[in-house]
């Protein structure tokens, strides 16, 4: 073989070493190969140093490399090198597009992105009358849920772990919480990889429990998968043009799993003002996809639009209207919501919500905003009070001797007022009590064990404060209250959430039926008198648990 044929060989043995790298290269970080991605241009500038680094001039010195050495030295420079400054046009193009697409040359269109519909609070909201179906519960606290189900399963709990991130979605008319499981690391995948994962779940965030949900067809692609499993390596091979947004597991109304995944166009510019314009479904448990504009995704998709992005596109319109040097120094007009957001279901579809309050923050609310999870829909209502921070303070006051903390609120009707509704929790995240704060009068704060007490103490605390007349306030309807005469039996105290309660076994006198009471110690402070074999005649109302009863009152003993 002559030298010129070994030469042309060498080469084409350093290209295709090359375009191996490139390929892996591609395999792990997965850029969008699109015009409009600021990954794409990354990548293209490692290729194109990569593919000219052989006229670069930089050899090794073989003999410092027999020493134990490893040194690059600059050959004569080769008039080829100058190939090399390819890669600086990619990075030029990432640099400039991203300076001519931020707010400074176009504040008014990132304004322009949505459109904020102004509605009435007491007429667009609808009442609450039952407060058992608001989610209130927050990821961290169904992690510990979630994770408490899993332990139980011995077989699952050794293979798999849940997923980090708890989905809020809409399911058959109740909110609900989930989670899909995910591999326990690489050699728990490579062992379980041929059955897949087996199933997910699911956390109401009303009752505080949760299920595990065994599937008829595994999931094969998740995130916690390698290579070929991996779901966004599925996901990019399936759609390499698209700039896709985090996937989230979501159920079907037939329990069945899906991933959906938003798809990102620029609105500004080459890369400004990224927002959602498509929508993928991917089933994970065959691989298979499909592709929605927003407008057409189906109803029971609950999340499309992330929360982040949703506030954020709101900050766009809130900040940059009057122009961007004003959002830098006048500030006229300009709003922005507060740095957290809770969940609103209404009808059948899942809302975000948040407060809106002057960039100058003075620890109030101007009114907040919903979004539509779904289709993107804004409101704003103008609702002056306290923002959900001060609110959230003010529960924890209501009991600051127990030191609980406020979860973040939900924003709910209750005749006619704008209250905040939200959970106090434990140092170890567990749910131990209700609360409820008025937004314009956030002095007035109500709790209870259940969302029904915290709303019947609320109401009760709105017609003192003279917010409401009289009738307003909550009687217990009188079909609910029983009177029994009841031999006692054990008598047991029991403290839950800092309160002491007497739980007592009383057989009915006349019907002998075996009966479970109780009645909080604090309230009800005779009870202590109480021994066992006395004959009680009790009023009573029934809880929602059979033969367990609440004392209202009793006559003691001669």
């Amino acid at each position: 073989m002559n030298e010129k044929n070994k030469k042309i060989l060498k080469w084409i043995g350093v290209y295709a070493v090359l375009t191996v790298v490139a390929f892996l290269v591609y395999y792990v970080t997965l850029p969008a190969i699109n015009l409009r991605s600021e990954g794409f241009w990354i990548f293209l500038a490692f290729i194109f140093f990569l593919y000219t680094l052989p006229f670069s001039g930089l050899r090794v010195n073989t003999e410092i490399l027999k020493q134990g050495e490893f040194k690059l030295h600059r050959a004569k420079r080769s008039k080829k090198a100058k190939w090399m400054l390819l890669a600086v046009l990619p990075l030029a193009v990432l640099i400039v597009g991203s300076i001519v697409s931020s707010t400074f040359f176009f504040a008014r269109r990132y304004a322009a992105v949505i459109d904020v519909k102004e509605a009435v609070f007491a007429e667009d909201m609808p009442e609450t009358e039952n407060v058992t179906n608001i989610a209130l519960m927050d990821s961290d606290t169904a992690a510990i849920v979630g994770n408490r189900t899993l332990g139980s399963l011995s077989d699952v709990v050794s293979q798999f772990e849940i997923a980090p991130t708890y989905t809020q979605i809409n399911y058959r008319g109740t909110p609900q919480k989930v989670a899909n499981l995910e591999y326990a690391g690489f050699f728990k995948w490579l062992g379980n990889r041929e059955n897949g994962i087996p199933g997910y779940v699911m956390v109401d965030p009303v009752g505080n429990t949760a299920e595990y949900n065994k599937l008829a067809s595994t999931i094969r692609y998740a995130e916690s998968g390698f290579f070929g499993d991996d779901l966004m390596r599925r996901l990019r091979f399936d759609y390499p043009t698209k700039i896709m947004g985090t996937p989230r597991f979501e159920i079907d109304e037939e329990g069945k799993p899906v991933y959906v995944v938003a798809c990102m166009s620029p609105r500004v510019a080459l890369f400004g003002a990224k927002d959602v314009s498509e929508v993928i479904i991917f089933d994970p448990t065959d691989g298979t996809s499909e592709i929605y504009s927003v407008e057409n995704t189906p109803s029971w998709i609950d999340v499309v639009y992330d929360g982040y992005l949703a506030t954020d596109k709101y900050n766009w319109k809130g900040t940059l209207s009057g122009g961007f040097f004003n959002s830098i120094i006048g500030n006229k007009d300009c709003k922005q919501t507060t740095d957290d957001f809770g969940y609103i279901v209404i009808g059948d579809d899942v809302w975000y919500f948040t407060g809106v309050t002057s960039v100058n923050s003075d620890r109030s609310n101007i009114g907040f905003i919903i979004t539509n999870a779904r289709t993107g829909e804004y409101k704003f209502y103008p609702v002056i009070g306290a923002e959900e921070h001060s609110a959230m303070s003010a529960a924890q006051g209501e009991v600051q001797e127990k030191n609980y903390v406020a979860s973040f609120p939900a924003l709910i009707n209750v005749k006619g007022e704008a209250t905040y509704i939200m959970v106090l929790k434990d140092q170890g995240g567990l749910v131990k009590l209700y609360a409820m704060v008025n937004v314009e009068q956030y002095n007035i704060v109500a709790t209870g064990v259940t969302q029904e007490e915290a709303k019947a103490a609320y109401l009760a605390r709105l017609v003192t404060e003279g917010v409401l007349s009289p009738e307003d306030e909550p009687t217990p309807p009188a079909a609910e209250i029983e009177t029994r005469t009841v031999t006692i039996g054990q008598i047991t105290p029991v403290t839950t959430g800092g309160e002491t309660y007497l739980y007592i076994v009383g057989k009915d006198s006349a019907t002998e039926e075996m009966l479970l009471l109780r009645a909080k110690i604090a309230d009800l402070e005779e009870i202590l008198f109480l021994m066992e074999g006395d004959h009680i005649s009790f009023t009573l109302t029934k809880t929602e648990t059979e033969k367990v009863y609440d004392i209202v009152s009793f006559v003691l003993p001669d």
